[in-house]
């Protein structure tokens, strides 16, 4: 800059400066999510019916609806609002003029259109995704289902095709349409482990235990739930087969004292959780199946949340009260070179991100009486320890946890004394929530 002002005038760099483009202070959050990136415009047609079978209107009404919804809410997408489409309901390459589609009011890049047939217990769809721009060679994604006739299965093979389009245009990161969100509720009167598809749809009760169970954790390859239970030896670390529909041994999760908050490795062969069973709540590691059982913390104060790093499995995230208020720590997976993370106030529920960069947390940065703080979903860079709130002044919010794409986070905001379980973009915008009965809280992503 010295240089420059031998040789232009202060009006002139002042010039400079403000034409510079500017580091969004959420730009950081959005490295290598496309996330921040110019919104690709894509069209999603309604598919073409195929066939007189009276089930092929509803079928595809649900999977209209599910592929537009699926497509909206990826974060990287202007999808065209259906009302500026053109008429036209191309049901194959055959039958679509690329041309209507780029022009106004449209004006699409892409365009998803298709069609669907249900016949004799049978649903058939064909699915295309075309570049409106390139006239002499526009497909750039042809699909066919065959399934089971169903109004779940139309869901299914609408979240299977909304994936491959995102796979396609989203800078080879995998879509979430067929993810589930695991969560506590106590709509039935006790607090059970229910699971949901990554859109709120398709709610069900996982666990009857009749009991309390907190903090679901769905393993890696989304064959079992570890979770924090109450019976009458007190707080255990349980395990449930989905694939058996019943609880199954964890015997290192059933010692004496409090245990609770289990956390798997990214590679499935590890679970981390807190124990009392020494004394002070520690973290402790134990194999996937609850043998070679070891502590890694050994400070005088609680310790308890562990998360992994699902890249490098190589550490740990937690909260440790050891200097009073809790605070979000770093460690590797034996419990050496210990790092803090967080500069004060009250921070809890860490979730490490999907390319092991970022944490996201709970943080109330103003905790104490008569403070202003609230409590408040945030982001940080690991190498950096720079920050960004992501909520703000909405309720009391906790239990952030990273989508599988690193695009979004699920999370729990409570309001009025009630818990609901809310989604957003990894910047923070686009916040829906995804429960209304009852309390529902303590989210957990499937991983895929």
């Amino acid at each position: 800059m010295k240089a420059l002002s031998r040789l232009l005038p202060l009006s002139a760099i002042a010039l400079l400066v403000l034409l510079a483009p500017q580091l969004r202070p959420q730009d950081w959050v959005r490295t290598g999510t496309n996330l921040g990136n110019a919104r690709i415009r894509l069209a999603s047609a309604d598919f073409k019916p195929v066939g007189s079978d009276p089930e092929t209107p509803a079928l595809k009404a649900t999977f209209d609806a599910t592929l537009y919804g699926d497509l909206a809410s990826a974060g990287i997408f202007d999808l065209v609002s259906k009302s500026m489409l053109p008429q036209s309901t191309p049901g194959s390459p055959q039958e679509i003029n690329v041309a209507q589609w780029s022009a106004a009011p449209a004006s699409a890049e892409m365009v998803a259109f298709g069609a669907l047939s249900s016949t004799s217990g049978k649903l058939v769809v064909y699915g295309w995704l075309f570049d409106a721009r390139n006239t002499a060679s526009p497909q750039v994604l042809g699909k066919q289902y065959n399934e089971a006739s169903s109004q779940d299965m139309a869901r299914t093979v609408a979240h299977r095709f909304a994936d491959e389009i995102i796979l396609r245009l989203g800078g080879g990161i995998n879509g979430i349409a067929e993810t589930k969100i695991y969560f506590v509720s106590s709509r039935t009167g006790t607090k059970e482990i229910w699971a949901m598809d990554y859109d709120g749809q398709n709610q069900h009760q996982v666990t009857h235990l009749g009991s309390i169970s907190l903090s679901p954790r769905i393993s890696p390859d989304n064959s079992r739930i570890a979770f924090a239970s109450l019976d009458r030896g007190g707080w255990s670390v349980r395990m449930y087969s989905l694939d058996l529909g019943r609880l199954v041994s964890f015997p290192g999760g059933t010692a004496s004292g409090s245990n609770q908050s289990p956390a798997w490795s990214g590679d499935g062969t590890k679970i981390a959780f807190s124990s009392s069973r020494s004394g002070d709540p520690e973290i402790w590691a134990a194999d996937a199946g609850g043998g070679n059982l070891h502590k890694l913390t050994s400070f005088r104060g609680p310790d308890v949340s562990p998360t992994w790093n699902p890249r490098t499995n190589a550490q740990i995230a937690w909260v440790s009260g050891r200097t009073g208020l809790p605070q979000i720590y770093i460690m590797d997976q034996d419990g050496a070179n210990i790092q803090r993370m967080t500069d004060g106030g009250y921070a809890i529920s860490p979730s490490w991100s999907p390319n092991g960069q970022f944490l996201t947390f709970s943080w109330n940065r103003k905790y104490g009486p008569g403070a202003p703080g609230g409590q408040d979903i945030y982001v940080m860079d690991i190498a950096s320890k720079r920050w960004m709130q992501l909520t703000h002044e909405a309720g009391s919010n906790d239990f952030p946890c990273w989508a599988p794409d690193g695009r979004h986070i699920v999370f729990e905001r409570a309001i009025g004394g009630h818990s609901q379980i809310w989604t957003m973009l990894a910047d923070g915008t686009e916040q829906h929530e995804l429960t209304h009965g009852g309390s529902n809280f303590m989210p957990n992503w499937s991983w895929k």
